[in-house]
């Protein structure tokens, strides 16, 4: 993780990032965004708060919750 980057921080102070969210999201801004950092760490923030805190997440990390949302474990979390 960056040295500059930690989990909690302004979104705002990771400026310079590219901030995506995924197609499938609504028009009401009910979405996660997520940014490749310098170093190649993800952050995560709700888009609905651009300037609101952001989890900053490792590559292991992500693809480790990627991979278990691909696999469905997470389904019973949207009901």
């Amino acid at each position: 993780m960056s040295e500059s980057a930690h989990n909690g921080m302004s979104a705002t102070e990771l400026g310079g990032v590219v901030w995506r969210k995924s197609r499938h999201s609504g028009q009401l801004g009910n979405c996660v965004e997520a940014a490749v950092l310098d170093g190649g760490d993800v952050a995560m923030r709700n888009s609905r708060y651009p300037g609101g805190p952001a989890l900053i997440f490792t590559r292991d990390e992500m693809a480790a919750f990627l991979a278990g949302a691909k696999d469905g474990e997470f389904d019973d979390v949207a009901g």
